[in-house]
């Protein structure tokens, strides 16, 4: 037969009914479009594999389709209310009940011959061809994959974005996009109904748009968290401070306790990148920044020997290799 749907769905022809359901669940997850964007050939193979399922799924269909091949559309129903050869009384496909045996079987023929079987299997065949093609459904139109670059704040705040896309016909497209919050560098959008137009009268395929993170100057993202390192004077480690702090709800006023040291990472609750499951935080890392090389007088070193004189012990006592 042309279309061994067994072999499609790659089963027994006495398997169950749960055998079936197994196959289909296997082969349709294999094949999918959304697993294989731009393999034609495994789009091809999904729509095989459904036609299959639509008819071995369905008792009466299958059994037709055990009887008389893949064109048993083309037979009709058979049974009680219908040819008893398989026909229908009324619709598209010839059953042996519409064939004019006449022409067949002496009344056409030159010399009153009959025809041979192989002309009454041609005839079936020419019969049942057309509606097989009119039941071919429209195939969807081709995914496309593309990739965008979006600032750093964008991913972590939420926006918009716009995307620069040049169609076959030559003609370049601009697509506003809108990027959700919290989405990291490498995960996908996809955008339905944007990607290749169906050449059979189908829906339009899909675009699949990567994400591109843009790296900050100063922030840093760890999953749900920010962080950032914070330069302070040496006046404000020493004797504390409040300064303002940049963050993606706002400016805000971070205290900074007296004598703190470089390294010491103060954390802002929930000032990190936004999610479903609520907001990271922000951990604000404190470096101090020196002046450079200065002229100390002898009242400015006489305060520098007495903050020298306040280390117990040295800071790099427990440093090792």
């Amino acid at each position: 037969m042309a279309d061994d749907y067994y072999k499609t769905l790659g089963i027994s022809r006495d398997a169950s009914q749960a055998d079936i359901e197994k196959a289909h669940r296997k082969l349709a997850h294999k094949y999918h479009p959304d697993i294989n964007p731009d393999d034609k050939t495994a789009a091809e193979k999904f729509n095989q594999v459904q036609e299959a399922y639509d008819v071995l799924s369905d008792s009466n269909k299958r059994e037709m389709f055990d009887r008389y091949g893949s064109a048993f559309d083309s037979m009709g129903a058979g049974g009680p209310g219908g040819s008893p050869r398989g026909g229908p009384r009324g619709g598209g496909g010839q059953g042996f009940e519409d064939v004019d045996w006449s022409q067949m079987f002496g009344g056409g023929q030159p010399g009153g011959g009959a025809a041979g079987f192989e002309d009454i299997f041609r005839h079936f065949s020419q019969a049942g061809a057309e509606p097989r093609r009119s039941r071919r459904k429209p195939q969807k139109g081709s995914d496309l994959g593309h990739e965008i670059t979006v600032p750093f704040h964008t991913a972590v705040q939420g926006g918009d974005a716009r995307l620069s896309i040049q169609r076959p016909s030559g003609k370049v497209e601009s697509i506003d996009v809108k990027v959700p919050a919290g989405i990291e560098d490498g995960k996908k959008i996809r955008l339905r109904g944007q990607g290749e137009a169906s050449s059979t009268g189908g829906a339009a395929g899909d675009i699949l748009l990567t994400i591109r993170v843009a790296p900050h100057p100063f922030f840093e993202r760890k999953g749900r968290n920010l962080e950032v390192v914070v330069p302070v004077t040496l006046g404000e480690a020493l004797s504390g401070a409040k300064i303002d702090l940049p963050t993606p709800k706002g400016t805000l006023t971070l205290k900074i306790p007296a004598g703190v040291s470089s390294g010491k990472r103060l954390r802002v609750k929930g000032h990190g990148v936004a999610s479903p499951d609520g907001p990271g935080d922000l951990f604000a890392e404190i470096r101090i920044d020196l002046p450079g090389a200065v002229e100390l007088d002898e009242t400015e070193q006489a305060v520098i020997d007495k903050i020298e004189a306040q280390y117990k012990a040295s800071p790099r006592a427990d440093l090792r290799w």
